[in-house]
């Protein structure tokens, strides 16, 4: 690793620390001319501190330090500077960690049949990966439920494992917390994130501020703790793994000042899902998002954090808390050492990025204001969580989503109301024990994922609903499949301290597994007299949970409409049985006196839910459940443990094969070409989610995956999901486009894994399409809409693409994460002009494309000429932009993505 250097007269010892340690002085610029570096963004202070600390190396020049350090408001979009940024570590979850594991172990294998040295892959970084995504929900309702999930989960996934515990002996500088643990974003927060971070650097220790990436979207969730940090795709993630840097253009940072104080009956969770809508409406894609005013005293950090985590959900790339006398306690709280938080204290005071109510407020380059005692209990759904709903108007909502199963009938008021189209109860026998279902009952109330479980308010609170509702005697209906999974252990310990665990398991939320779980589509199956139900009599039945993601076909195929709601109100609404419901003024239940029961009579003060946290949640509980993090239980320590530099494939394996992409590489690139005759495989409109190009969660017998499955001897109980698949390229490729809500425009009025053959217009899946056209030669592309690929940063929506012989990717917008992950594998990025869309155009997706101008040579988003020839054999052309967004996108694409360019760079060393 390279050594840092000096060249601005920076370094500096720190005061009031046990030992020497260094820093690199921020306020050393003022020195050659830099003015109002007080008055920069934290986010800037951040990764300006970067390039000066690695100033004089063969990456950062003194030109980039002082350019960034002259951030002007409104320059960022005018600017073409590409800065490199050297994150202090990566952060990786299983879905994504275990393909990022094969990539390595790949490349090892490519550069060991080239006669290279395979200890070469390395990481160069620090490198933890936290086993979180795979439990799944196959028990729940009972105390035996995490148990059984924690035998099952295991059942499916040791092939898995056992890669990942070769990684950790084959690998330095790589750390793997084992399944049962807790959620990777809450595990950085309580525990891994050091907020700042020291490495020897020539023998004196140099104190640097702590950031990250992740192969999680979520990583953003860190923010809170006023460490930058965000997801990138695992293609990016790997890269910086082996030492390349990520290159950022010139930061637009938007800031959202808070005033006032949260009011009675709101929680954090209304706040972010406020927030969500508010940034998604003004456009934060790609720009950074940093919390400023004295209303963030009134905010704790598991609050802040809670916000930080939902920036995938309004696009922007961080959102940062800056380090505040908050952050400090929240590190007391949970058990840090103390050193550490002396130093935090002492570095951030030193370096300026501490802050206080009374010190100037950075300049932004837009700035938005938002009153606490403004909001109001809240929801969001049933298909994206930027959609936020007033509790009071959920009943509205759902009828509105779902109008084809509703009718509006006069009121006799001269207005309309919409009253079921089918009023008939579907009866249910569960057992012997007869229920109902009908259009928006309740059918999943899960307690679930980073975003909410991280916060002790909503979890004590969520007792505390559940406390009160059994003490009046109301229970929830058995069709609602029930379920509790914390983020981490720290959690069930101080919901034990509290005494509300008997309370939940009243209600049948008991404990079913330490991880993502619902959140991530591991809800498990429903009941299959309820699953019957709902396929015999084509209901909408609803899930509640307090995640972060509902996209469409995400929570459980059966399930159309998903609500985000807080712990207290997945309770709440469990009880209810309905979102068919206003809970401001419809009662929740009737008491065991036949008296009507209404959710403000067991609705928890603030004051009583920040009492109990008072006295629940101690450092003792975090220290006691980290002690041993790294060890794992007696079904982590049973495992198989293969040793050595290279991973032995097995090719009988179902889960974990060698990924091709390194296959046959080459020490130098072919030479590009234009793309001709392209034919359009899939043709989708706005807001295409990486759920709907890759998803994550149970496939069907029938799907190309399924059948792979089948055809190689896996029973159907043991497909597991096809974010435990990621390793298996055979399986991800046919599960490209496999969502089943996809609405692929070329076989209208159909949704699902289909497309058409063109120009013979047979319907057939889209995996076999795909092999068809390869066979024949023929390039595919993708036409889009908006927002492209938005959602969750998976690499695997790149991988599979290009596998299926995409070349291209024609849209109106790209996701931040999505499109850096298409330039990383290859893909060409195309954007239409301003005002133009596939539909101006009058685009059908049967013509034939041609993109020219590739192979004279590339720049950073220059414009790309599209040829169209029509069915009819008439021609006509349009511009797009090619979405390199800088000169090391071009590069990445002109070697066919990072890992190739990475691969050679390491060759040639």
């Amino acid at each position: 690793m390279t050594t840092y250097k000096d060249v601005f007269g920076a370094r500096t010892p720190l005061d009031g620390v046990a030992g020497t340690i260094y820093y690199y002085r921020l306020a050393a610029l003022t020195e050659r001319g830099v003015q109002g570096l007080e008055r920069l963004p934290f986010t800037v202070k951040i990764l300006l501190e970067n390039l000066l600390r690695h100033a004089g190396d063969e990456l950062v020049t003194e030109d980039d330090v002082l350019a960034l350090a002259a951030w002007q408001p409104g320059t960022a979009s005018s600017s073409e500077a590409e800065y490199p940024f050297l994150p202090g570590r990566v952060l990786l979850q299983d879905f994504t960690g275990v393909p990022a594991v094969a990539d390595l172990a790949a490349m090892r294998s490519a550069v060991a049949r080239l006669n290279g040295d395979p200890q070469k892959i390395n990481p160069l970084v620090p490198a933890d990966l936290v086993i979180d995504h795979s439990v799944q929900v196959d028990s729940f309702g009972s105390t035996l439920a995490f148990a059984r999930n924690v035998e099952r989960e295991y059942e499916r996934n040791s092939e898995r494992y056992g890669l990942l515990r070769w990684g950790q002996q084959a690998f330095h500088n790589f750390r793997v917390v084992p399944p049962g643990t807790g959620i990777v974003h809450q595990v950085n927060l309580e525990y891994l994130a050091s907020v700042v971070m020291t490495r020897d650097d020539a023998g004196e220790t140099v104190a640097y501020p702590d950031s990250l990436v992740g192969t999680d979207s979520h990583t953003t969730m860190i923010n809170g703790l006023g460490v930058l940090g965000w997801g990138v795709g695992g293609i990016e993630a790997e890269a910086v793994l082996l030492g390349q840097a990520l290159y950022l253009l010139t930061p637009e940072v938007i800031g959202v000042r808070l005033t006032g104080k949260l009011p009675e009956g709101a929680t954090a969770t209304d706040l972010v899902l406020t927030v969500t809508q508010i940034l998604r409406k003004r456009g934060v894609v790609s720009k950074f998002v940093e919390f400023t005013g004295p209303g963030l005293s009134q905010l704790g950090l598991a609050d802040r954090a809670t916000i930080s985590n939902m920036s995938p959900e309004f696009g922007a790339t961080a959102t940062l808390f800056p380090v505040d006398e908050i952050t400090l306690r929240y590190l007391r709280d949970t058990g840090r050492d103390p050193e550490l938080i002396n130093l935090v204290e002492r570095y951030t005071k030193a370096q300026g990025l501490f802050r206080t109510d009374d010190q100037p407020e950075p300049r932004f380059d837009d700035l938005l204001e938002l009153d606490l005692s403004t909001i109001e209990p809240s929801l969001a759904g049933p298909r994206r969580p930027q959609d936020r709903v007033p509790m009071s108007a959920l009943s509205q909502t759902f009828r509105s989503a779902y109008a084809d199963r509703f009718t509006l009938v006069e009121t006799g008021t001269g207005a309309a109301t919409a009253v079921a189209e089918k009023p008939a109860t579907t009866m249910v026998d569960l057992g012997g024990v007869q229920t109902h279902l009908t259009n928006g009952s309740v059918a999943i109330a899960a307690i679930t994922s980073c975003t909410n479980t991280s916060n002790p308010s909503v979890m004590i609170a969520a007792g505390l609903v559940a406390k009160r509702a059994v003490e009046r005697g109301l229970s929830v209906n058995p069709a609602v499949k029930t379920s509790l999974a914390p983020g981490s252990r720290a959690v069930m310990d101080y919901l034990e301290n509290a005494e509300l665990v008997p309370y939940l398991e009243a209600l049948r939320f008991h404990l079913v597994g330490f991880g993502c779980t619902t959140c991530i589509g591991n809800s498990g199956p429903l009941a299959e007299p309820i699953a019957e139900a709902v396929q015999d009599n084509d209901l909408i039945v609803a899930a509640v949970l307090s995640g972060n993601r509902n996209f469409e076909g995400r929570i459980h195929p059966q399930v159309r409409a998903s609500f985000l709601a807080s712990p207290p109100l997945v309770v709440a609404y469990a009880l209810a049985g309905t979102v068919d419901i206003d809970l401001t003024t419809d009662p929740i239940g009737t008491d065991a006196n036949g008296d009507k029961v209404y959710l403000r009579d067991i609705w928890p003060s603030q004051e009583e839910v920040r009492e109990l946290v008072e006295k629940a949640v101690t450092p003792a509980v975090f220290s006691k459940n980290y002690a041993h993090v790294f060890e794992g239980d007696e079904h982590w320590q049973a495992l198989s443990n293969s040793t050595g530099p290279l991973f032995d494939w097995d090719p009988n394996s179902t889960y974990i094969q060698e990924p091709p992409f390194f296959k046959d590489i080459t020490p130098e690139p072919a030479p590009l070409h234009d793309i001709q005759a392209a034919r359009v495989l899939v043709m989708v409109d706005d807001s295409i989610t990486t759920d709907h190009i890759s998803p994550a969660g149970s496939f069907a017998e029938k799907s190309p995956a399924g059948q792979y499955l089948v055809e190689h001897g896996v029973a159907r109980r043991d497909f597991n999901t096809y974010g435990a698949r990621r390793g298996n390229h055979e399986v991800m490729i046919r599960g490209t486009f496999g969502n089943i809500r996809l609405r692929n425009r070329l076989v209208e009025g159909k949704e699902g894994f289909y497309t058409r053959h063109l120009p013979d217009e047979a319907e057939t899946t889209i995996y076999d399409a795909s092999m068809q056209y390869q066979q024949d030669g023929v390039p595919l592309i993708v036409l889009a809409g908006k927002e492209y690929g938005s959602g969750s940063s998976r690499d695997w929506a790149a991988k599979g693409p290009l596998l299926l012989g995409i070349r291209a990717a024609i849209a109106e917008s790209f996701e931040r994460i999505h499109r850096s992950n298409l330039v990383g594998m290859g893909i060409l990025p195309l954007q239409f002009l301003p005002g133009q869309s596939k539909d101006t155009l009058g685009l059908t997706g049967r013509e034939t494309y041609d993109i020219l101008g590739i192979e004279q040579g590339l720049k950073p988003r220059q414009e790309i000429t599209v040829n169209v020839t029509r069915e009819d054999g008439s021609t006509f052309s349009f511009q797009t932009i090619a979405r390199l967004d800088g000169a090391i996108d071009v590069i990445y694409y002109e070697n066919g993505g990072i890992l190739p360019t990475v691969l050679r760079r390491l060759l040639q060393a």
